[in-house]
């Protein structure tokens, strides 16, 4: 399950990223309203934990937006702010946000009202992937190939898993930098295409057919893909 996280405090941005990391999500942070509405924009995440007092965009600016967006009107959206007046909290149910939670927090609180959101709703993905004789195991975190099982670290799920789901789309350096890593991606960095050559020794190189595929100045897909007809040798001879 794939968490955007909009807060501006580092500290607490921080130990969102790496908390919820650890609890199995993918996790994605913006540092400003304006960042938090385009990443939810390009790529819809399935709950977002959105701080209220924001820079550029305040939290009831982003939530509005948000709420017209294609898809947007569906992601659960818990507001984790330091206000704990009323007409703050009624604000925000008002506007379409599905929890409340007032800073300083319990983390484990935190985690049991995100699985309990994303238990209420229609799930967004399915929990197992398949793609050719390669089966992924969502909540599991397990891969297989042919039925043996692939051994992955968090990074190489994480961008095997992004890849699967957008399997037949094409996807830029920069969209596995900011979606994986959630870095920048900067021209001379070779850190998405060594980590595709480690994913591709364990996925690619002991299997056929080929799952991942490089398109040359644009980025990486993951598709199952038709053989190449066999070439026939023209012997000369009259048809």
């Amino acid at each position: 399950m794939r968490i955007l996280v909009i807060e501006d405090e580092p500290k607490t941005g921080d130990y969102l990223l790496r908390g919820l990391a650890e609890s199995g999500f993918t996790v994605s942070l913006a540092r400003n309203g304006r960042d938090g509405l385009h990443m939810a924009s390009t790529d819809t995440p399935d709950l977002i934990v959105l701080d209220v007092m924001l820079p550029i965009m305040d939290g009831w600016q982003v939530l509005r937006a948000l709420r017209l967006l294609p898809g947007g009107a569906d992601v659960p959206v818990i507001f984790l702010t330091a206000r704990d007046e009323v007409q703050d909290r009624v604000k925000g149910l008002e506007l379409g946000a599905d929890d409340y939670l007032v800073k300083p927090f319990a983390f484990a609180e935190l985690v049991a009202r995100i699985r309990t959101l994303l238990r209420r709703g229609p799930p967004r993905e399915d929990d197992v992937i398949r793609i050719g004789d390669m089966e992924i195991d969502v909540m599991k975190r397990k891969v297989s190939r042919q039925g043996q099982r692939i051994t992955l670290t968090a990074k190489e799920f994480g961008l095997l898993h992004l890849l699967a789901r957008r399997q037949g789309e094409v996807l830029s350096r920069s969209i596995i930098a900011s979606q994986v890593w959630d870095i920048n991606f900067e021209s001379d960095t070779n850190v998405i295409d060594a980590a595709i050559r480690r994913l591709r020794s364990k996925l690619d190189d002991p299997f056929e057919p080929k799952l991942i595929h490089t398109l040359r100045g644009m980025g990486y897909v993951c598709e199952l893909r038709a053989p190449a007809a066999p070439v026939v040798p023209d012997t000369g001879a009259p048809a």
